[in-house]
């Protein structure tokens, strides 16, 4: 019986974490066909399809989740053999965070807090929409994607949702603004607000919020990131409603203020993470922290 081509599963690696064919031949300096041609040479070796279609992407199949799983592990191995054989220090174990673009940078770096500094963990952020992240995770070029709205179940890409904490949500400004009323309907129906964009869940309890009071709140402005409802609030254009977590920092120096805490709303984050036979060594020892 003839060994592994380890040609054929490099070819094959560059493939599943690009997702896409002519892109990763373009990058191996190869084309396309010969590319093709060595991937079915492999799915023949190992008796599996590899890939299947759908739409203009390639996915993984199952067979395909194992054979990535080994190639990953098969050249981190090398690449760990040749740190070491050329004396270039201890290898670093990757972790591949995927986060929200709208999610708060504040409860991001707390995510990883755990393993930020370590020498022995090189953590790579990667910001998008969540459709552009879970396709990600699905091709397993993630390791985890953190977002405050869980994904839906998928059968044909089975993921783990780990629900971390939730936050508490708030009405904050500077403090000129907040010195305007003394209690929640004064604030909102004499004060300009700024608000997340219809469609998140801190937005639709505000509405709903706003509706059982009777009021109609002037918006001074939508924003659909933590970071841009920060900058809006400090600049006095309203007052914000957002987790204290996501100004922390402006509460701190006193920057901005507190008016009231919106009982009721909450933020709710979450990790989801693939079913994979070979986790993520420092991605489980963040969500064991995440969990006590």
């Amino acid at each position: 019986m003839t060994g592994l081509n380890y040609n054929h599963l490099r070819y094959f690696q560059a493939v599943a974490h690009d997702g896409n064919l002519t892109r990763a031949a373009v990058r191996l300096n190869l084309s396309q066909s010969a590319v093709s041609l060595q991937i079915r040479k492999l799915e023949d070796r190992l008796g599996h399809p590899l890939f299947e279609r759908r739409g203009r992407r390639l996915h993984l199949t199952e067979a395909g989740r194992i054979a990535l799983d080994h190639a990953d592990a098969i050249f981190a191995a090398g690449d760990e053999l040749l740190d070491t054989l050329r004396d270039r220090g201890q290898a670093r174990q990757v972790l591949r965070v995927g986060a929200l673009a709208t999610l708060s940078r504040n409860f991001l770096v707390g995510f990883l807090r755990p393993v930020l500094g370590r020498g022995d963990v090189r953590v790579t952020l990667r910001s998008g929409g969540q459709d552009e992240l879970l396709a990600a995770l699905d091709g397993l070029n993630l390791d985890v994607v953190l977002t405050n709205r869980p994904p839906l179940a998928d059968e044909r890409a089975p993921a783990i949702v780990h629900r971390l904490t939730e936050q508490s949500v708030s009405l904050v400004g500077t403090p000129a603004l907040v010195a305007g009323a003394t209690d929640l309907r004064g604030w909102l129906d004499g004060v300009a607000v700024v608000l997340p964009t219809p469609g998140s869940g801190i937005r639709a309890g505000f509405d709903a919020m706003a509706d059982r009071m009777r009021l109609s709140p002037r918006i001074a402005a939508e924003a659909d990131d933590m970071a841009t409802l920060r900058l809006l609030a400090r600049e006095g254009l309203g007052l914000a409603v957002v987790p204290p977590i996501v100004v922390r920092d402006e509460l701190a120096s006193g920057t901005l203020v507190e008016a009231a805490a919106l009982d009721g709303i909450r933020e709710t984050f979450f990790a989801v993470t693939p079913k994979r036979r070979f986790p993520n060594a420092a991605l489980a020892e963040i969500l064991d922290a995440a969990a006590s």
